[in-house]
């Protein structure tokens, strides 16, 4: 038996259970289509650091529901490491605390859309990871405006960049997003496999970020390993002198024309 092959199934299929969990029932019910759309995951790049030897990196932080992960929100704050936090209008009406945390320190945090009910920005009815997509371009105006309007009505400001869920888009949907006046944030470094890998190989994978780099991981999952993994690995890049910036602190290039 093929183990690789093996432990990559089981992987997704956890993925895909996580995934499908987070989502209420009566979103994954909509037809599907017998051929779906065209899928792209964007990248993200920044531009690089001005310093030789020093490596620029943005993290970037999904927060889909559940719970904060005090592990990693405490090491940033303590560490005063900035970071762009993605939002959803669920998460933010479980965790108040960590919102007050966030606007209690304008310095670090960069909040921006992560969307309302965290559903995939495809508006074709497919299964992305097993959670049923918006399916249509009014859901997905929906996704996008409904997360918005829950930001500011915690207080926060306007957001100018969007991340839907499963970081999958269709590239009409893109183009639906970008016309609604937001960018599009992929990511370059997978930190930390939607929150399911362990805490070693997810600080390995974000300690070898490079120069430019745009990290995503999760402060959503505080019972699962990899949390603690983040947390290490902010402090190990950190000690290797590392400049951490927020995305509105930089200028970017991203592919799919999803920054242009």
């Amino acid at each position: 038996m093929n183990r690789p092959l093996l432990g990559s199934a089981l992987l997704l299929a956890a993925a895909s259970s996580v995934l499908a969990a987070e989502v209420p029932p009566a979103v994954l019910a909509p037809p599907l289509m017998a051929a779906g759309p065209k899928l792209v995951e964007p990248h993200l790049h920044i531009a690089r650091s001005n310093v030789t030897g020093h490596a620029r990196i943005a993290l970037t932080f999904d927060a889909c529901m559940g719970e904060a992960d005090e592990r990693i929100l405490s090491t940033l704050v303590n560490e005063r490491i900035p970071a762009t936090i993605f939002v959803t209008a669920r998460w933010l009406k479980r965790n108040p605390k960590a919102v007050a945390v966030f606007l209690q320190n304008p310095d670090l945090f960069e909040l921006e859309n992560h969307g309302e009910k965290h559903i995939p920005a495809v508006d074709k009815p497919v299964l992305v990871y097993g959670i049923a997509a918006a399916g249509s371009p009014d859901a997905v105006r929906q996704e996008v405006e409904g997360g918005a309007a829950a930001m500011v009505a915690s207080g926060i400001p306007a957001p100018r960049w969007f991340r839907g869920s499963t970081a999958k888009y269709d590239l009409s949907a893109i183009g639906q997003i970008r016309a609604m006046g937001y960018r599009i944030a992929g990511y370059s470094v997978n930190g930390d496999g939607g929150s399911l890998l362990g805490a070693a190989i997810t600080e390995k994978r974000i300690s070898s970020a490079k120069d430019g780099d745009v990290v995503i991981s999760h402060i959503n999952q505080p019972t699962h390993a990899a949390g603690a993994g983040v947390a290490r690995a902010l402090v190990d890049l950190k000690a290797k002198g590392t400049e951490f910036v927020r995305l509105q602190d930089v200028a970017d290039t991203g592919d799919d024309k999803t920054t242009e």
